[in-house]
């Protein structure tokens, strides 16, 4: 294949069950604080911190746009790396304490002015999101270099989204009761945001030792025959022409555009629509949980039966029309969401179930496309950019949450919110949107975009083989 072919080195023996576990840990980990962010970060800046929500969405619109830039920096930084370890596992064992010791400034609460506040939140949150990038992008492009069978790689992400539900599972149903128990019975604010800061130190100790795992646990064995990596121009020139990447890119965006705003709004929508506060609290161990803990929960179980389903249906029908499938379903369920009342709390939960499990379905789909992605690129040009094109795929998590995040904050504003108080009419309306029609326009984007997805199983088999001849050639 010329001066710039790449050539794959791997080891023969399949990967072990204790291996794909150790690759779990790692999205377990990021998910946690993912999923904090996205259900807790708005609420926790307008009721906790004390922010404006106009003000909070549009801090996650610069912060988040800037953070979506960044990642592909990192994924040129991690594609060129050389350690003994190799190029992305260094990033887990050197990034997993400051992930979590700046998680746990993010949540805490300064005794500043507004405006000290403000640019505190600025700061803080814009480090997280950077170091968050340094360490996520790394551990998703180390799916591509794991192993080259691409029926490996779909396993990893099944083991990855699955352990990622797993960890979101946990850290939505004890952060509140977590935060509850640490403030103590006394209901100021300051005792508020102690316990806020204490529930994310526990969660910030369990994200960094489950990165210690994953990289003790995991090996990287796809190496490109050529040390020297080719220029940043070529590769990002093949990147741009690589259409099914801009495809992929713009369906992970809108499906992001519809998560965060129904997990964004969820905590809002309990307490001021549902009012929580009129219901029993659920004990367990000694434990109580509220129901915007058990609804985000429930959601986490079920986006893992999702995952699970992900598996059989697209090896059946294929990847294209089983993430098709899934978002059409969760676009008819999201709009009639809206016609609930405060009191249907058990159709609330299922239908929060049924969208839940149509989208854990479509994020393991994306994981593997892009890993097509970069196999189609490596036979179309020569070259094997893998953290280039796996950063992508946290660069439209992060836009596509920083347009839905944005969002929400302009549009509780637009709609009259105000924060601790009882909602008008006006708000209660804007607020159930958020959980319907809003995350229902994500859906028909994400569906439109991967409509035009052209890499089917039969042509990545055709690019596989291709990839393999030309591999013994060398």
């Amino acid at each position: 294949m010329g001066n710039t072919a790449s050539k794959i080195v791997a080891d023969k023996e399949r990967i072990s069950l204790k291996e794909k576990i150790g690759y779990g840990f790692g999205d377990m980990a990021s998910s946690m604080f993912w999923k904090l962010f996205g259900s807790y970060l708005m609420i926790f800046y307008t009721d906790v911190f004390g922010l404006p929500a106009a003000v909070v969405g549009t801090m996650f619109l610069i912060t988040r746009v800037w953070d979506s830039a960044f990642d592909p920096i990192v994924g040129v930084v991690a594609d060129r790396t050389h350690s003994r370890w190799g190029k992305f596992r260094p990033y887990l064992l050197y990034l997993a304490v400051p992930f979590a010791l700046i998680g746990i400034l993010t949540f805490t609460t300064p005794a500043l002015s507004d405006t000290g506040k403000l640019i505190y939140a600025y700061v803080t949150y814009s480090l997280m999101m950077m170091v968050y990038s340094a360490i996520n992008v790394p551990y998703a492009s180390l799916l591509g270099v794991m192993s080259p069978d691409p029926k490996e790689r779909n396993t990893l992400s099944t083991y990855r989204m699955t352990f990622a539900y797993i960890g979101s599972f946990i850290a939505l149903l004890l952060f509140m009761p977590m935060a509850n128990l640490f403030a103590g019975s006394e209901a100021d604010a300051v005792h508020e945001q102690r316990g806020w800061m204490l529930a994310v130190v526990v969660i910030a100790v369990m994200c960094a030792v489950l990165f210690y795992f994953c990289f003790a646990l995991t090996r990287e064995r796809v190496k490109p025959i050529k040390e020297k990596q080719s220029p940043l121009k070529e590769d990002l020139k093949n990147l741009l022409g690589n259409g099914p990447w801009w495809i992929l890119l713009g369906a992970g965006v809108a499906a992001l555009v519809f998560n965060s705003i129904r997990d964004g709004a969820t905590v809002y929508y309990f307490k001021y629509f549902v009012v929580e506060a009129d219901y029993a609290t659920v004990s367990l161990f000694g434990v109580s949980f509220v129901l915007s803990g058990l609804y985000l929960a429930v959601g986490q179980a079920a986006n893992i039966v999702g995952v699970i389903l992900a598996a059989p249906l697209s090896n059946r029908i294929g990847k294209k029309m089983t993430y098709m499938g899934a978002m059409v379903i969760a676009t008819v369920l999201s709009i009639i969401f809206y016609w609930f009342d405060k009191d249907d709390i058990a159709l609330i939960f299922v239908f929060q179930i049924l969208i839940s499990v149509c989208a854990g379905s479509i994020f393991p789909l994306l994981w593997s496309m892009y890993a097509d992605c970069a196999d189609y690129s490596e036979l179309r040009t020569g070259n094997r950019a893998t953290g280039l094109i796996f950063s992508s795929s946290s660069m439209s998590q992060k836009f596509g949450w920083a347009i839905g995040s944005a969002l929400t904050g302009w549009l509780l504003a637009y709609f009259g919110f105000r924060a601790n108080e009882i909602q008008s009419e006006e708000a209660i309306h804007g607020i159930k949107m958020f959980l319907s029609f809003l995350p229902a326009v994500g859906t028909v984007l994400s569906v439109i975009f991967i409509s035009m997805y052209p890499l089917s199983e039969k042509k990545m088999k055709v690019i596989t083989e291709e990839l393999e001849a030309k591999r013994k050639q060398q």
